[in-house]
């Protein structure tokens, strides 16, 4: 399931798990999610900042959530697309940053990334 490390806030790696199950296929529309409750237990974290994943997902339109029946991911073609479109363009701008922090040129970061494709 989920787990934590170190990086970015840890609400921030909870909405990204959940983005990345979308994209991945690991999660789909219809899911239920744990409970705050014990997705907070789970990971040893203030019930609270699971809430706040959880809401910034509500409003995200990615997840919906119904007083005393949990948390369900309600997805579309179009989320899904939209949220997986979302998840590489952040990849590639962790590459592009690093590639440039290293001295790369545009030319030898395209090179390398058709060298390492397949």
């Amino acid at each position: 399931m989920f787990s934590i490390s170190g990086g970015s806030p840890i609400y921030m790696q909870i909405i990204s798990y959940i983005k990345r199950g979308v994209v991945s296929g690991s999660i789909s529309d219809g899911d239920e999610l744990p409970s705050r409750r014990v997705l907070s237990a789970l990971l040893g974290v203030n019930p609270n900042t699971v809430q706040k994943a959880y809401r910034m997902l509500e409003d995200e339109g990615i997840i919906v959530s119904r007083s005393g029946s949990g948390s369900c991911v309600e997805l579309d073609a179009e989320k899904s697309g939209r949220i997986r479109q979302e998840m590489l363009e952040s990849d590639v701008i962790t590459v592009i940053t690093a590639m440039k922090q290293a001295g790369a040129s545009k030319e030898e970061a395209a090179a390398l990334i058709e060298k390492l494709w397949d």
